[in-house]
């Protein structure tokens, strides 16, 4: 079957291969995949990130936002069938550890993911723990199917702490969840929304999907308009996608008293904070990983079905699965927004 897949423990080093087709264990399903989305945990697989290059043995089939059709069932299955339209949590989780039990399996001590710890989804067909495969309702298009994964870490970023109901949020970081999250608070009922990005495409688009106000951080100062906008007080919510440590200070430097700083994305290296001026205005630091289960997915599902959030304009380019390399080429060169790839 065609696959899309690290083949070397080295830069790029992924290819359109020729792989066997899954077995069916135990506990699994078979799943023919449709769509599939290029996020940046492939980007960090495809450039050989220090960070991922002990977790992956090659070859390794990539992908883990994907969906498709249930074409086999596995022994000890239930609540699924053969014919299901399915998409993937990306936690492979083991149900009985601590924070599993806790009800925490986003945070699992044993975590694993398609594409990582076992093949994804950038193939033909994909065989998983019956677990994460989520059914799709029907009119939710196959380019948004690959997309709920991803959402749903905007979701939780939006649900997490104090919500964002009412709130002034200010969004640092216009890639794909970061536009996806000015989406999410919008529904969600955020008062006002501040978006911040260097790329003028990405800046017009969050304006789009319900930003109040925009900013390009490299012309003007984001404390500043964040200040302006909320009576001289700074947000009550800010969410941190851009990872540079500049815009960490000057998400920072735009809260008010009391308010809430989540952490998707931080610095690649350590970084230095005031925690003396932290104490003294009672900021509350909550870190994002993926999804809660399952109530952050759930409620992004639902979003997208009932047509609050349309996330269709994020899905570029849209190529075939042989074409996958000139979907990571968009993304490292910067014109990808999000890159799906469809079997057809």
């Amino acid at each position: 079957m065609l696959a899309v897949a690290k083949i070397k423990q080295a830069e790029a080093s992924v290819g359109v291969i020729d792989a066997p087709s899954p077995t069916l264990s135990p506990g699994h399903v078979l799943i023919q995949i449709t769509a599939a989305g290029i996020c940046g945990t492939d980007m960090a697989i495809y450039n050989w990130a220090p960070r991922m290059q002990s977790r992956i043995d090659v070859p390794r089939i990539l992908g883990h936002e994907a969906t498709g059709k249930i074409i086999g069932i596995g022994s000890g299955v239930q609540g699924l069938e053969v014919g299901d339209r399915v998409s993937l949590e990306s936690h492979i989780f083991c149900g009985i550890c601590h924070y599993c039990r806790r009800g925490d399996a986003h945070l699992c001590e044993h975590l694993g993911y398609p594409g990582i710890s076992i093949d994804g989804g950038f193939a033909e067909l994909v065989s998983v723990p019956a677990q994460i495969a989520r059914v799709v309702p029907q009119n939710i298009d196959d380019n948004t199917a690959a997309m709920i994964e991803p959402f749903g870490i905007a979701v939780h970023a939006c649900m997490s702490q104090r919500g964002t109901a009412g709130k002034t949020v200010l969004v640092n970081g216009c890639g794909p969840i970061g536009l996806m999250t000015v989406a999410a608070a919008k529904a969600l009922g955020a008062r006002r929304i501040l978006a911040v990005d260097p790329n003028p495409i990405r800046l017009a688009l969050a304006k789009e999907f319900g930003a109040d106000e925009i900013v390009d951080p490299t012309s003007i100062d984001v404390s500043t308009t964040a200040k302006r906008m909320t009576g001289g007080y700074g947000v009550e919510v800010a969410i941190e996608y851009s990872g540079v440590p500049s815009g960490l200070d000057s998400v920072l430097a735009s809260l008010e008293r009391m308010a809430d700083l989540r952490l998707v994305a931080g610095p690649a290296h350590p970084h230095a904070l005031d925690v003396n001026a932290l104490l003294r205005t009672g900021l509350s630091i909550y870190g994002i990983h993926g999804r809660r289960l399952w109530q952050d997915w759930d409620l992004g599902v639902k979003l997208l079905e009932e047509r609050k959030v349309d996330l269709s304009a994020l899905a570029d380019p849209v190529l075939p699965m042989s074409r996958a390399l000139e979907g990571f080429e968009a993304v490292n060169s910067g014109r990808a927004l999000k890159p799906i790839l469809l079997n057809q």
